[in-house]
Order: C-alpha cells, then sequence, then structure tokens
C-alpha cells in the first residue's frame, strides 16, 4: 500500500436533475453505499474527486471523511460525460476493513529493456495487463510486479505463477463449473503475462491478415481465443459478494 489517500466530502442536498447546479459550480454529485449503509450522498470539489480518481483507481481503498462519520471504500463507478470528459457522478461502495474485498490491480513489468531478448532485438509483449485479487481493503496492492530481466529467446514466457503476491492476498479463480469434467484445464497461475516475440513474425502475421492482424491476436492466442481471465462478474468486483450492494434503481435515485 502507497500513502494513505482521503477524500473529505460534504452531504448534498440536491438531486436528480437539479445537480447540474453542482457542476456547473465545479463540483461533483457522489453517493455513498454499502451493507447495511443507507446511501449517503455527498458532493466535492471536482478537482479533488479526479485526483481522488487518479490516484485509487478501483482498487485502492479511499478513507472518506462526512462530517464526524468516517467510512473505508471503493470506487465503484465513474460516470463520465462522453463530450468533455468530465467527471459527472461517482459511486463509493463502502467496504468493512476486517472483511476482504475483491479488486482488479494492474501488473507492472519490470527491468523492462534489460533482458537478453530485449538486447538481442526481440519483442515482449505484456498480455495481460491486469488480474483480480482478494484482501483485506487496506491489504490490497497498488500493483503487482514481475520481472522481465531474464528473458532470453523468441518464446519465452512470464505466467501469473511467476508473481510473488504480497502477504494475505490471493488470486481469484472464477469457476465455470467445468473443472471436473477437464482435468486439463489451464490453471489460473499458467495464464501467461508476457511473451517473447521474433519482430519478423509479427510483421508476417499482419501481412497475412492484410493488416488486420494486431500484436493482440498473438496474445489472444497465448492465452485462448475464448478464455478472458480478466473479466469479472458484476458481484465479484471491488467490495464482492460478502459485501452487499443496493438496488442500483436505489442509486441511480440518488445521483
Amino acid at each position: 500500500m502507497g500513502d494513505k489517500i482521503t477524500l473529505n466530502l460534504d452531504p448534498r442536498v440536491l438531486q436528480g436533475k437539479k445537480v447540474k447546479q453542482l457542476r456547473k459550480q465545479g463540483l461533483v454529485p457522489a453517493v455513498v453505499y454499502g451493507a447495511g449503509l443507507e446511501p449517503v450522498n455527498v458532493q466535492a470539489a471536482m478537482n479533488i474527486v479526479d485526483k481522488v480518481i487518479r490516484d485509487a483507481g478501483k482498487h485502492t481503498p479511499v478513507h472518506l471523511v462526512i462530517g464526524d462519520r468516517k467510512e473505508i471504500a471503493m470506487i465503484k463507478d465513474v460516470e463520465s460525460d462522453p463530450v468533455k470528459g468530465l467527471t459527472r457522478h461517482v459511486s463509493f461502495h463502502a467496504v468493512n476493513r476486517n472483511e476482504p474485498v475483491i479488486a482488479e490491480v494492474p501488473i507492472h513489468l519490470i527491468g523492462q529493456g534489460e533482458s537478453e531478448a530485449e538486447k538481442a532485438g526481440l519483442i515482449v509483449l505484456q498480455a495481460v495487463d491486469r488480474i483480480e485479487v482478494r484482501a483485506l481493503p487496506l491489504s490490497l496492492p497498488e500493483a503487482l510486479e514481475v520481472s522481465i530481466a531474464n528473458l532470453k529467446e523468441a518464446g519465452e514466457q512470464i505466467t501469473l505463477g511467476d508473481i510473488t503476491l504480497p502477504k494475505d492476498v490471493t488470486l481469484v479463480e472464477h469457476v465455470t463449473g467445468h473443472e471436473e469434467e477437464d482435468e486439463e484445464a489451464p490453471k489460473l497461475t499458467d495464464l501467461v503475462i508476457a511473451s517473447v516475440y521474433e519482430p519478423a513474425a509479427l510483421e508476417a502475421a499482419n501481412d497475412a491478415a492484410a493488416g488486420d492482424a494486431t500484436l493482440d491476436d498473438e496474445v489472444e492466442a497465448d492465452n485462448g481465443a475464448d478464455s478472458d481471465q480478466t473479466s469479472q462478474a458484476e458481484e465479484t468486483k471491488p467490495g464482492g459478494k460478502a459485501q452487499d450492494e443496493p438496488k442500483q434503481s436505489n442509486v441511480d435515485a440518488n445521483k
């Protein structure tokens, strides 16, 4: 974990279409909700909210202060103006510091430019840039790191199993219901994170597809075209099944 991220919020009276007045004043309407918690309408200055969004993403807990009340929350949803790109609304999911949550955290490759493969003109391409983990809110890592410095030849790979997880952090494996039928089904730790490619092979793949093929096509082939290890059901996003969420209609009504 990095520095503690704190956001001071003011109670919000304006709701519905009237929140346009807040945006004109440079304020962002938001809502805080969670298990056993009545949704609370709040607001804060847009520049402050935007910084918190950049710093926390959806994988770092935010310490909310609403008057004399304090909550630990994850950013669940950010609504932005499709034209201007301005933040229009933020949903915070309050969590219990003593209950594990599930969050998607970034995967960072370290040692880039230092491997023998890259020095020899080969390309190291990252296939997966984030993965779901389970941990207590205050133990969630900002990112998972894995070194590519030891890669040497085309065809070599870095898998999820090569990542050393922080203490009390586990990977989230989604059950499909077919595991017992297929004992040869790939394990989550076999998921390819990065691979070494010959530049000529990638160029040939593009030429063969009349320019339509991309590096992502090669990456997809490594992990299986119909495999989506980074997707997740809505109920397992930050906050997870263990910490109930309100009906979406109730949240929308509080915008």
